[in-house]
């Protein structure tokens, strides 16, 4: 369908904003100063002058969050309108405008921080005393932090000239794996050829048709294996970058220099993989119930995704399935229920259905000055409903963000963002359960929370334990050869999902496809999240939503572990992650008890 055909009612409420473009372009050319550098000269006036004191940083801080506040209403309202329509020349030409005036922006504040951190560490304690800085004591503090690790202003500035050379391992590896890389056509059990791409890979994945799976997977991983020497020197320069980054600013480790910006104890990442490795025979077991189940003689890794229970369909149209996720969220109390409810059905939060030239996928975005906006590709599948319920507990966490923290609080981190988003996810599966009381759609369901568990948790955290084992090496001096890596990577796999899996050697070369691996310590978050989010459902059903509530209007108000601990959860201990762990094990018994043998198709109205 064309944008132009879309109903009103399907379209997220963009207008709410900026009434027409012409409003947009008004507001734009009043934020955007003066036509030539400095393009803000109230901003550029306090160059020089933060030694005065506290009144003066005080005047500079409240000129650049003002501005970068407008700036980000202007940039919400360009990228939505760009990404409903990717085509639209008018559209991308107000996207281009504003990216550009951000990069501008940060030029030119770029010499806030060193300044402020060339004042000595009694006048910077002094600023965080200060009365009338009060207000932005946090905001400071994440700042003042880093005067161990900055350096003077001529470093600080080529350490900035620097960094595109040392982005580029980054960027060419997204250069080879979006566009350069090719994939032989797989067939299938009947000997038809089916094109390989990325997208269809996971596709494939799922299919019944194990010789289709195994094909794809072998044909993938070998494509990468041909170019081995090429993608061990990428991942070798962005450890290498990291490594430079972490000596140059004087941090004992990478992990710790990845960790300080959200002030994460390095014991959070070491627990998180010893726990999980202490109770790896949980997953164990798992794959062999998946071997029984799947009735094969070896269980390969392209047997991971299949679903053990097949033949089941749950279908829902948009608004049922919105009404279906408002209602899972009774633990959360009626004022979070009709919050949602009225973003969802009455304000428009939600760009509902596909068009031509739409951009692909699922986010929640928006701006402190605007409603939550959500993008939906929506056609009404368990995953589309799953992934609604996933994008409005992100939208929510924001909504009560923006509504109880001043702006330079409210944006909270990743490191707990996964977590409200995952957390609505568990409590529409666990609404889907107690609707449903059918055998077969049940043990689906039970399913697709196992492999939920399985994919975002003890995948993640055997990627984590790689990511820190790469970098381990890299401190000590030791190269990174594709056979080390390979040989590393090998056994991690045969740790995790244990003897019952069959490892074929292509298995060796799947950390050359991971782009999470340039993300500098990323993907232990996704295991956090879950964890957390799952402790947080338990904590709640069991004592009331009111942490629970306060961690959401908190926003970034302080730091993760701090936030989480509002909502009643110390991330520091082991608790959060045994408790996931146990939840896998108590759904792996669960799907033991209730799969039964494939039934006639039936399709699932709840």
């Amino acid at each position: 369908m064309d944008r132009a055909n879309v109903p009103a009612a399907d379209k997220w409420n963009v207008e709410a904003l900026y009434t027409t473009l012409d409003d947009w372009k008004k507001d734009f050319t009043k934020a955007q100063g003066s036509p030539e550098a400095p393009h803000w000269p109230e901003l550029a006036s306090f160059k020089g002058r933060l030694k005065e004191g506290p009144k003066v940083i005080l005047q500079a801080a409240e000129v650049m969050i003002d501005l970068e506040r407008r700036l980000s209403k202007l940039y919400t309202y360009a990228h939505l309108r760009h990404d409903e329509d990717v085509g639209n020349d008018t559209y991308k030409e107000a996207y281009l405008r504003i990216t550009g005036l951000l990069h501008d922006f940060r030029q030119e504040i770029c010499w806030f921080e060193p300044e402020l951190l060339a004042l000595s560490s009694d006048q910077l304690q002094n600023l965080l005393e200060a009365r009338e800085l009060q207000p932005y004591r946090f905001y400071l503090e994440k700042i003042i932090r880093f005067k161990p690790h900055t350096l003077d202003a001529d470093k600080e500035e080529l350490l900035a000239s620097a960094s595109l050379a040392l982005d580029a391992t980054e960027r060419a590896f997204g250069a080879f794996n979006n566009a350069d890389v090719k994939f032989a056509p797989v067939a299938d059990s009947k000997g038809n050829l089916h094109e390989l791409t990325h997208g269809k890979y996971s596709v494939y994945m799922r299919s019944q048709d194990r010789e289709l799976r195994k094909n794809a997977f072998l044909n993938l991983h070998r494509s990468f294996a041909s170019y081995e020497n090429t993608l061990c020197e990428l991942i070798q320069g962005q450890v290498q970058k990291n490594c430079f980054y972490m000596k140059a600013r004087k941090f004992p480790s990478c992990l710790e220099a990845a960790l300080f910006p959200h002030n994460i104890d390095k014991a959070v990442y070491m627990n998180l993989i010893a726990t999980v490795r202490k109770n790896l025979p949980v997953l164990h077991r798992y794959m062999e119930f998946r071997k029984e189940a799947l009735k094969v003689d070896e269980l390969h890794l392209y047997d991971m995704s299949v679903p053990l229970v097949g033949d089941v369909e749950i279908k829902m149209e948009f608004d049922q399935a919105a009404q279906f996720i408002v209602d899972s969220m009774a633990p959360l109390g009626s004022g979070y229920q009709k919050d949602l409810e009225k973003g969802l059905f009455h304000d428009r939060w939600v760009d509902r259905y596909e068009n031509q030239r739409k951009r692909s996928g699922a986010y929640s975005s928006g701006c402190f000055d605007s409603m939550p906006y959500i993008l939906m590709n929506y056609y009404g599948d368990f995953n589309n409903i799953m992934t609604l319920s996933h994008e409005a507990g992100h939208s929510m966490h924001s909504f009560n963000a923006w509504k109880h923290q001043p702006y330079h609080d409210a944006s909270y981190p990743i490191f707990v963002a996964e977590v409200a988003s995952t957390f609505n996810e568990e409590l529409t599966l666990r609404h889907f359960l107690d609707a449903l009381q059918d055998p077969q759609k049940r043990a689906y369901l039970i399913n697709q929370g196992l492999e939920g568990v399985r994919n975002t948790f003890f995948r993640q955290v055997m990627f984590a334990e790689f990511e820190l084992k790469i970098h381990e090496f890299a401190e000590k001096g030791i190269p990174l050869t594709p056979l080390l890596l390979k040989t590393e990577y090998r056994k991690l796999v045969a740790d995790y999902f244990g003897p019952t899996v069959k490892l074929d050697a292509e298995v060796e070369m799947e950390w050359a496809r991971i782009p999470h691996f340039y993300y500098n310590f990323y993907v232990y978050q996704y295991a956090t999240g879950i964890s957390a989010a799952h402790a947080l459902v338990e904590l709640v059903l069991k004592k009331g939503s009111e942490k629970y509530l306060k961690f959401l209007s908190s926003g970034g108000s302080r730091f993760p572990l701090d936030l989480l601990e509002i909502a009643g959860i110390d991330m520091r201990t082991p608790s959060a992650i045994e408790a996931t762990i146990a939840h896998f094990a108590a759904l792996t018994e669960e799907l033991k008890k209730s799969l039964l043998k494939p039934s006639e198709k039936s399709v699932v109205a709840v």
